[in-house]
């Protein structure tokens, strides 16, 4: 039976495909959680598999260059979908994800409706900050993310430049979506992306 299971886990890895991130939980139905704790380590050792952190672990993509690392985005996603949640990048990290900065800060934080933890991957920290369910209210991909990035860089702090660039961005987006979710920012927010509908 240990061997069934054993190769089992090994099949499904493989069949979901490179790029993916596995925890002990998506093999749940095996109904086994140190076998399937065994397996992964063993799979690591064999070089299969990399360990990204406690428990979370990546069949990589390889190319000629290495191994394609995930982003702090997609292990984030990755460990709150384990939970069902979802997942907003906050501040720095929004303001790469709308590509108004090219640095990845060394803890990315992000916000969720699951639960939050703080997580090492190498010399990235990535924490989950616990918010309140109407911030996954939006209906449009990127508002969220001006809308955290404003938020923590604060209104003195948003300027008429980098308001006009998060501008520029939401226009690429859905227009009714973008409209509705417009009107559930705060004032100071609306305020400084009114150009947006005026």
């Amino acid at each position: 039976m240990p061997q069934i299971l054993s190769k089992e886990i090994r099949n499904r890895i493989i069949s979901g495909g490179e790029n993916k991130m596995y925890t002990i939980r998506d093999f749940a139905d095996l109904n086994n959680d140190s076998l399937v704790t065994r397996v992964l380590s063993r799979l690591e050792e064999e070089g299969m598999l990399v360990r990204l952190t406690q428990g979370l672990y990546l069949y990589p993509k390889q190319t000629r260059f290495g191994i394609v690392k995930p982003t702090p985005y997609e292990i984030a996603q990755a460990v709150a979908g384990k939970d069902h949640a979802k997942v907003i990048p906050s501040g720095a990290m929004a303001l790469n994800e709308l590509g108004l900065s090219t640095q990845i800060p060394t803890n990315a934080v992000f916000i969720t409706n699951g639960t939050p933890r703080t997580i090492k991957v190498g010399n990235q920290t990535i924490t989950l900050k616990r918010a309140v369910p109407k911030m996954f209210s939006f209906q449009s991909t990127l508002f969220p993310l001006a809308f955290t990035a404003m938020k923590d860089l604060g209104a003195a702090n948003v300027d008429d430049t980098m308001a006009t660039r998060i501008i520029e961005v939401l226009s690429k987006d859905d227009k009714e979506a973008i409209k509705a979710d417009f009107l559930k920012a705060p004032a100071w927010i609306r305020k400084k992306l009114a150009p947006l509908y005026s």
